[in-house]
């Protein structure tokens, strides 16, 4: 098997990642599967750096490996901890209209990277519409989850599809573009943890459409 080859399995084992991460209906679960999921990522990275011969992925393979896949989920498990993880109040779609919203994501993706002809990924088109594929599966995930942590997750899914994109299209940029990306991620998702636990605490829900109070 080629590095091309490997590199675009794993994009695709990503992307069924993904599919499981938004649909399964206990955020609990959602937390552990995006773990395995930045792991995938964190091999791409790997399979990058050895095939493209671009060092600074080394770097980014490691911090990835730290954040996303260790403090990231632990984060988000925590928070569900403070609250009881609730579970999921419902969706705003059923399984099967979500799963049909993801497939036509999916192949708008693949629409999106047809025109690029640029000689670098030109061999790696299947992975760089996964990486946009796992943009807009975030988006979906915050648009139809009512879950607050669940929400956040959503936005981990775009933020690792944005990081794979840049991986993709500048895998030799330096190594303090990569902790610059992964330290506000980390950030964000701090700040949105303990917004949602504290939000559970004076309301008593995760539920985002019973968040109505909070207007004006």
């Amino acid at each position: 098997m080629t590095g091309v080859q490997i590199i675009n399995a794993l994009a695709v084992l990503l992307i069924i990642t993904s599919l499981m991460v938004v649909e399964t209906r206990k955020p609990h679960l959602s937390a552990h599967i995006y773990s395995i999921q930045s792991f995938v990522l964190v091999l791409i990275f790997l399979a990058l750096a050895i095939f493209m011969k671009a060092t600074p992925l080394y770097i980014w393979s490691i911090t990835a490996l730290v954040t996303k896949v260790i403090l990231v989920p632990y984060l988000i498990i925590k928070a569900l901890e403070k609250v009881g993880d609730p579970g999921e109040p419902g969706a705003l779609l059923s399984p099967a209209s979500s799963l049909l919203l993801a497939a036509l994501f999916i192949g708008l993706a693949f629409l999106i990277v047809t025109p690029f002809h640029m000689q670098a990924i030109l061999k790696l088109k299947t992975a760089l519409a996964v990486s946009i594929a796992h943009f807009l599966l975030g988006l979906l995930c915050i648009l139809t989850r009512r879950n607050a942590l669940k929400q956040i997750l959503g936005y981990c899914l775009m933020e690792n599809g944005s990081h794979l994109t840049l991986a993709f299209m500048a895998y030799n940029a330096p190594e303090t573009v990569e902790i610059g990306i992964l330290t506000d991620a980390i950030f964000a998702v701090v700040i949105m943890s303990v917004i949602a636990v504290y939000l559970f605490k004076v309301l008593g829900t995760l539920d985002t459409d019973k968040l109505t109070s909070l207007k004006g």
